[in-house]
């Protein structure tokens, strides 16, 4: 059984995962154009003009994330955006905005 502390550990990996897929270019790149619509992958080589093999590791990452999922058609995988786990994220960091007044740490002891 896992503890309370694990679990919050095992969260914190997640959430840390989710904003490491957000940290590159090319991925907010692929992320705004599946916000218009399902894509495939020649779709996306073409229109970021780059090769299948770069934009491959970086379709890894967003899914590893859960950012988008990938539906098979015949030899096609067409990706778009996995909207509950954007969900989540703008979840974590409403937590944030309602933060005021953050008291300045205790005197240490010397």
């Amino acid at each position: 059984m896992a503890t309370e502390a694990s679990a919050k550990r095992e969260e914190s990996a997640s959430t840390a995962s989710d904003f490491h897929a957000l940290s590159d270019p090319l991925r907010i790149q692929i992320l705004e154009l599946l916000r218009e619509q399902e894509l495939c992958v020649c779709e996306l080589c073409e229109k970021l003009e780059v090769s299948q093999s770069k934009l491959s590791f970086h379709l890894k990452t967003l899914k590893q994330a859960s950012l988008i999922r990938g539906r098979q058609d015949g030899r096609w995988i067409y990706y778009s955006l996995h909207l509950p786990q954007f969900s989540v994220l703008q979840n974590y960091l409403a937590g944030y905005t309602n933060l005021h007044d953050i008291p300045s740490a205790s005197r240490c002891c010397d």
